[in-house]
């Protein structure tokens, strides 16, 4: 029998981890939902499935369970204040997006413009596990915003930047330059 693990230390080890920073949407009934993530990850190519994981805590669980439509905005570096507006909790929803550069997608669903790509996808399945809910969505649009190239990272409670290299994974193993 293993003994359980300290939650802080869980919490630390977590936060050594650097992730991207995505904002999913969703709309129920007229009315847009929207929350900051950074538990999104990509699953399949072939179909096009990626997975994000919501708390069942969080008023978005219930609106994208319910719409299973939604949409992923992958922020830029310049999305930093949209990523913290979407991360906090009690927002009106009917004024969270005034302030807000935003489209819609093809789906109807608000997309970020301060994003490098925009998907689109409809819920495939779902697996509830512990405190979230995983949702696997097949993609059904999928963009490239060619301007921006600097991705908004969330590493130990912090936002920040990459910081590229000199020499770059391709040309150190031969690929083109």
């Amino acid at each position: 029998m293993s003994t359980p693990v300290d939650p802080s230390a869980f919490r630390g080890a977590l936060s050594r981890f650097a992730s991207g920073v995505t904002v999913i949407s969703t709309v129920v009934d007229g009315v847009d939902h929207a929350m900051t993530a950074s538990a999104f990850t990509s699953v399949s190519l072939d179909p096009p499935l990626v997975l994000v994981c919501v708390d069942h805590r969080n008023r978005f669980h219930e609106a994208v369970t319910r719409a299973r439509v939604w949409g992923v905005s992958i922020l830029a570096e310049e999305g930093r204040e949209d990523s913290a507006w979407f991360a906090h909790r009690g927002r009106e929803l009917d004024t969270q997006f005034e302030e807000v550069k935003h489209h819609r997608g093809s789906t109807g669903v608000v997309l970020l413009d301060a994003s490098l790509a925009w998907l689109e996808c409809e819920t495939a399945e779902t697996t509830v596990t512990g405190d979230h809910t995983i949702l696997f969505g097949r993609v059904v649009d999928a963009r490239v915003n060619e301007g921006p190239d600097d991705p908004l990272l969330y590493y130990r409670s912090h936002y920040g930047t990459i910081v590229r290299s000199s020499e770059s994974e391709k040309s150190v193993y031969g690929g083109p330059q």
